[in-house]
């Protein structure tokens, strides 16, 4: 049986500026966006809220939904997928200290310069550009790498 995982991801921007944690710990570590596991029985926007919360001390509201990535592992059985949003409204103080990163503001010209997961470079933009995405992610039985594939709707 094939197990599915869901995650969330929000860039939150200011302007020019970008919000991002400076994640260094376990195997996805890097400069990332918020976000995390929706848990169960969470609607996805509740759980991309909770997590910026969470993660950065900030309430956010009018997130913009942007796309989807789907990582789909074959070996291991198991589809992640991950919604993306956007917002710029915001509240509140930034937390000096957060268990999954401390969490910074960013040019965003130069955020992409930062150190950070190949996939999160790869959506980086995406999150900027008109219209929503859908990130397709496949690694096959016995492969040491995937394939990509960006479709924008």
């Amino acid at each position: 049986m094939v197990e599915h995982k869901i995650y969330n991801m929000v860039m939150v921007h200011n302007d020019d500026q970008v919000l991002l944690l400076d994640r260094q710990h376990d195997d996805f570590s890097g400069f990332i966006p918020p976000g995390g596991k929706v848990d169960f029985p969470e609607s996805l926007t509740a759980s991309a809220i909770r997590e910026v919360k969470e993660e950065t001390g900030l309430d956010v509201w009018n997130l913009e939904y942007k796309g989807v990535q789907h990582y789909v592992n074959e070996e291991q059985n198991v589809r992640y997928l991950i919604f993306y949003y956007v917002t710029d409204s915001f509240t509140g103080t930034l937390l000096a200290d957060s268990r999954e990163g401390n969490p910074s503001w960013f040019q965003k010209s130069e955020a992409m310069e930062l150190p950070m997961q190949d996939v999160v470079r790869t959506v980086f933009p995406l999150f900027f550009q008109e219209g929503t995405f859908e990130l397709y992610l496949h690694a096959e039985v016995e492969a040491s790498d995937y394939t990509e594939e960006i479709l924008h709707t």
